[in-house]
């Protein structure tokens, strides 16, 4: 396969959801570290689901705005984190940690992307989410047509996305991940299996189209 998009299910609470993810495929567990978020867990909760991570699936750390002690203990507490920021974190900030990470990006018309992504060169890849009131997507889309055709960072899109558009936006724009939280939820950090794995799949279908296109 030419390409494979790489999936992240975030906002995971329970054993059994973690479970679910990395059996249908997922390449990384997304764990909220910010106390606003009804989707947040401690340190000591993330440490634990994350130790139950097999090889070659990453822990990924959500942080909003957050101290730099909380953030060097959850570095020590899960030593393969990987970072996510979302909050007005500069880049000297997001680099400090000397650790991969990834910056979101809050679209809206107006936002420079490009620009963005030069600002934080360092940054492992971008999230991008829609920008709503607060931090986050809340489960919005955003308009694709916003996201520039070339973009110097590799892409992670988010915002919205479920088994049933997922497929059109990794065919629209190739990302090189998709991210997804409400998307495969009953309830509000509580996941649901079947609709990871259906999700899943959906990304899965989606790369052997494009392969499939590749080889004509």
């Amino acid at each position: 396969m030419t390409h494979r998009t790489r999936i992240k299910i975030c906002g995971l609470t329970r054993d059994a959801d973690v479970r679910a993810a990395v059996e249908a495929g997922a390449d990384a567990i997304g764990f909220v570290l910010y106390p606003a978020s009804p989707r947040a867990i401690s340190l000591d909760r993330a440490a634990e689901l994350a130790a139950t991570l097999p090889p070659f699936v990453t822990p990924v750390g959500l942080f909003v705005n957050a101290g730099r002690d909380e953030i060097e203990a959850a570095c020590a507490a899960i030593p393969t984190l990987l970072l996510q920021f979302h909050g007005d974190e500069t880049p000297a900030t997001c680099e400090s940690f000397e650790r991969p990470f990834i910056r979101a990006a809050r679209m809206a018309p107006g936002f420079d992307l490009v620009d963005f992504a030069l600002q934080y060169a360092s940054a492992a890849a971008l999230l991008l989410d829609a920008h709503v009131e607060g931090y986050g997507g809340g489960g919005k889309v955003f308009d694709w047509s916003l996201i520039p055709p070339s973009v110097p960072a590799p892409v992670v899109l988010s915002g919205g996305l479920n088994a049933a558009n997922v497929g059109e936006g990794v065919l629209a724009l190739r990302p090189w991940a998709v991210d997804v939280s409400s998307g495969v939820e009953q309830a509000k950090g509580i996941k649901d299996a079947g609709l990871i794995r259906r999700f899943c799949e959906a990304v899965r279908e989606a790369d052997a189209r494009l392969e499939d296109a590749a080889t004509r």
